[in-house]
């Protein structure tokens, strides 16, 4: 007997739906910080800086050291998350696009294993972010930073029986950042790659305070979630890229692509554990998932890391493809890289095209891009980090484990020029399976316009 195809999906459906109620689906809870460097929090080595609530929820669960972004701009790393896609794939590949309306979305995935999934706050890029489907998305306009209380509230008040999936997405730390109340600037750490100033260091005071906020609404969504919800609830958090500094946001250096992440789930994941097992944003949709008991599907670009948390095996990728497409004409500069544990490889794809981008675009009266091209005109070093910002090489070549911050560029070292070649041809192969157009967004600006 020939059954129509509309009828046999949706019976399909009704029987994936029976077979997974028969099971305790678990509770999932999603926390997204907002332009948050990874060093920049004392789990992850700061020593000027304490994130107690990072601390104490990574004591309870599994802290990853390598977690990266699919790409260093708002909109395509949401996507990415949101699709379990890489940007070529889902549309959204410079800052404020989106992904194409066919692609099936991550609230779609949970909805039909009977899942309320709920949004409050920048999930998706601000009011694209009901566009992904969720049951409910709330206050989710630009710094809305009443997202993480009204979350908080909505919470408490819920009476359903449905499982939940939330996401609750802070503004913090992305800019404007607020007044400096209870950070001293004296006892801040100025990175290697920052020019020293007082105008840099009056702004990583007030970057600070924007992250101890979000370290502590953290805090109060994690305590809320186990609550309400019980112990059989998998938490999450990490961030969508680094911090609008140089060298971090829009590039694919490792403060740019490096996110803090940390997963708890009590009775799965055993306490206090910390994993060099290297993951991606799109792998998390996939993991999520497989945590319903469900198997991901194949066409995605993620993988499912379940069986790290679970404590049944140690690695997960051998390497990892991070790429950028731009920011408007504030940054038109699409870049391309692979990394491996040890190699970091970087393909600029017009390297005749000025670096430019909101930092050195914006010069709001606390800007403090003006005092590093002041000191550039007297400075050595300072001259070198700001030419090193606006101009770069087709190519870069960084030995990670030697040099963690990524300044020397081997690329051009005939000692590495085999890596060089291996990692060349790895990333043209990638390319070209994704499809990448290497598309240019913007009107750039020229390093020596004719």
């Amino acid at each position: 007997m020939k059954i129509a195809k509309p009828l046999f999906a949706l019976l399909t459906l009704l029987l994936l739906t029976a077979s997974v109620s028969a099971n305790e689906l678990p509770n999932i809870v999603v926390f997204l910080s907002d332009d948050h460097t990874l060093t920049d929090s004392s789990l992850y080595g700061s020593t000027d800086l304490q994130t107690p609530n990072m601390e104490r929820i990574a004591k309870a669960g599994m802290t990853f050291d390598r977690a990266f972004v699919a790409s260093p701009s708002c909109a395509p790393s949401r996507a990415a998350l949101l699709t379990g896609l890489m940007p070529s794939r889902n549309g959204a590949e410079p800052n404020h696009s989106r992904p194409r309306k066919e692609i099936k979305k991550l609230p779609a995935y949970f909805q039909e294993l009977g899942y309320e999934v709920v949004s409050f706050g920048k999930v998706g890029h601000y009011a694209q972010t009901p566009e992904y489907g969720f049951d409910i998305a709330r206050h989710f306009k630009y710094h809305e930073d009443v997202a993480v209380p009204e979350a908080l509230k909505w919470l408490k008040a819920r009476e359903s029986e449905k499982p939940l999936l939330l996401f609750v997405g802070t503004n913090w730390p992305h800019v404007p950042w607020p007044k400096a109340e209870d950070i001293d600037p004296k006892t801040i750490k100025i990175p290697l790659t920052h020019v020293h100033t007082p105008k840099t260091r009056a702004a990583r005071a007030k970057y600070y305070q924007a992250i101890k906020t979000m370290d502590r609404e953290l805090g109060e969504v994690y305590d809320l979630a186990y609550e309400k919800l019980g112990q059989d609830t998998l938490f999450l958090h990490t961030s969508d890229h680094g911090a609008q500094w140089p060298f971090s946001k829009w590039t694919l250096y490792d403060d740019g692509i490096r996110t803090p992440m940390i997963a708890v789930w009590p009775g799965k994941i055993e306490p206090g554990q910390r994993t060099d097992a290297m993951v991606s944003w799109v792998d998390i949709l996939p993991t999520l998932y497989a945590a319903t008991g469900q198997t991901p599907p194949e066409e995605l670009d993620g993988r499912s890391f379940l069986p790290v948390l679970l404590g049944e095996t140690k690695t997960h990728r051998d390497e990892i493809f991070t790429v950028h497409s731009g920011d408007g004409n504030n940054n038109v500069y699409p870049t391309r890289s692979v990394r491996t544990g040890r190699w970091k490889y970087i393909r600029n794809l017009h390297p005749e095209y000025k670096f430019l981008s909101h930092v050195t675009n914006v010069k709001k009266e606390d800007a403090y891009w003006p005092s590093w091209e002041n000191k550039a005109k007297t400075g050595k070093e300072a001259a070198r980090k700001v030419k090193r910002y606006l101009e770069r090489p087709a190519e870069e070549l960084y030995d990670l484990e030697a040099d963690p911050s990524e300044q020397t560029n081997l690329a051009t070292d005939p000692q590495h020029a085999e890596t060089l070649d291996q990692l060349r041809g790895k990333l043209d192969a990638w390319m070209k399976e994704q499809g990448d157009q290497q598309k240019v967004y913007g009107e750039p600006t020229l390093l020596n316009p004719s």
